[in-house]
């Protein structure tokens, strides 16, 4: 029994088979990469989530490919940074993080349909935080030499009317695109 575990280790490290049970903890690993990346403004990290010619799709237009993803994560980045920088001294950082969950995913081979809740968490100047934004994702999935990558993520933010989902459960009935937001300066990076 051992002999064979250690032969199933092997075969998988290769890459030569992999089961579904193996794709879907690569995408739920996905998934988690993607929202560290975030999380901490790493460009580079983020837009690697991304097939070469991915397309991130939150409600303010579809961004399509790693540059253009990783060039709007950097500008995120450099926001937090001035608003860091104006921050009351004494006061902690504001910080946010996402959370995901209920993690839904249909394999076709080297392509996959997901789902999943997120929710994101904001911290005051007291270091406590609270819930402010939640809503799910919507992903077109496709397996790249070995490695599971968004072909297409479309969020869903139900803070955000144009940018909330349908009365219909996803699962069963994919949801419309989010639509354009009429005042992009109400626009979050707490969404993404």
């Amino acid at each position: 029994m051992i002999a064979v575990a250690m032969l199933g280790s092997a075969v998988l490290s290769s890459g030569a088979l992999a089961s579904p049970v193996d794709d879907r903890a690569e995408i739920e690993d996905l998934h988690g990469r993607y929202l560290f990346a975030f999380d901490w403004h790493d460009a580079t990290s983020y837009a690697a989530t991304f097939a070469e010619d991915g397309i991130l799709d939150y409600g303010a237009g579809e961004i399509k490919g790693r540059k253009a993803i990783a060039a709007f994560i950097e500008e995120g980045r450099k926001r937090a940074a001035e608003a860091h920088a104006k921050a009351p001294a004494g006061g902690r950082q504001q910080g946010g993080r996402h959370i995901i969950s209920n993690i839904v995913i249909k394999l076709d081979g080297n392509k996959a349909h997901g789902l999943a809740y997120w929710t994101h968490m904001t911290s005051g100047p007291t270091g406590y935080g609270t819930v402010d934004f939640w809503g799910h994702y919507e992903d077109e999935l496709v397996k790249v030499d070995g490695q599971w990558l968004y072909a297409r993520r479309r969020i869903y933010n139900q803070a955000i009317p144009e940018w909330s989902a349908q009365d219909a459960n996803p699962v069963v009935t994919s949801s419309a695109p989010p639509r354009q937001r009429a005042t992009p300066a109400q626009s979050t990076t707490a969404n993404r």
